[in-house]
């Protein structure tokens, strides 16, 4: 007898991620008996679901109460399974940051004017989250070593962290047209590396919420600039299985 559940958790092993409306993601997210099977059942193994109403991908997670024996069991407490190092982390929050708080806010506020359009119709039916790729900004590469070159190692160790997030899939490093040069666009794991309820504050109230709004305000005062900068390294291409 075929088990779907089996099946699905498989495909989220050897793939990482689903797309929303891949059948089997759909019936995960849908079907309660479904989910509350898959979810018992990658309890039994410290495993989560890792999904968000505005993320257009799934995926799995170490469960919290797993936390502690996958990430504290050796000398140190590690930070990821996925071989980052601290400037690896510290980037890709940095990215996080610029990419997935605006594009939620952006998400919440065409939600919100879809839902008081929607409240003159009578019978109006519940819209689908905006998951549009056109609310996900795009981050200038050459922007990004300005504002946080120094404080993360420079523009040599930048491009190679970039390209291993971009192995990763939390980042699409694309080439741009205008002076800016390359490009990195929000990937299908960026959404979902880190939990928004509990990051999204942290960010906004900390360190990294300064430094955010120090580098708005030098971008929105600065003149365009038309110079054309060092072409970044190309990253390679070299696939990388990593845990969950």
């Amino acid at each position: 007898m075929h088990d779907e559940t089996a099946s699905l958790v498989t495909r989220l092993l050897a793939q990482r991620w689903l797309p929303r409306d891949d059948v089997q993601a759909r019936k995960a997210l849908l079907d309660e008996a479904f989910r509350e099977d898959l979810d018992r059942r990658l309890e039994a193994v410290g495993l989560e679901l890792r999904e968000h109403p505005y993320a257009a991908y799934i995926g799995l997670a170490v469960a919290r109460k797993s936390e502690r024996a996958v990430f504290g069991g050796s000398d140190s407490w590690i930070s990821n399974t996925m071989q980052l190092d601290r400037d690896g982390v510290a980037l890709l929050v940095v990215i996080w940051a610029l990419i997935v708080l605006p594009k939620r806010q952006r998400q919440v506020e065409r939600q919100e004017i879809e839902a008081a359009a929607s409240q003159s119709q009578m019978f109006a039916e519940q819209k689908p989250i905006p998951r549009d790729p056109t609310v996900s900004p795009v981050i200038a590469e050459r922007t990004l070593l300005a504002d946080f070159g120094e404080k993360l190692g420079g523009k040599m160790r930048i491009n190679i962290l970039l390209g291993t997030l971009s192995r990763l899939g939390f980042i699409i490093r694309k080439r741009g047209d205008g002076p800016d040069g390359r490009l990195i666009a929000e990937g299908p794991l960026l959404d979902l590396a880190f939990d928004y309820e509990r990051t999204a504050r942290r960010i906004l109230d900390g360190a990294l919420g300064d430094l955010l709004a120090d580098a708005a305000t030098r971008a929105a005062q600065a003149p365009s600039a038309d110079t054309d900068d060092d072409e970044l390294l190309d990253d390679t291409d070299t696939e990388v299985t990593d845990d969950v």
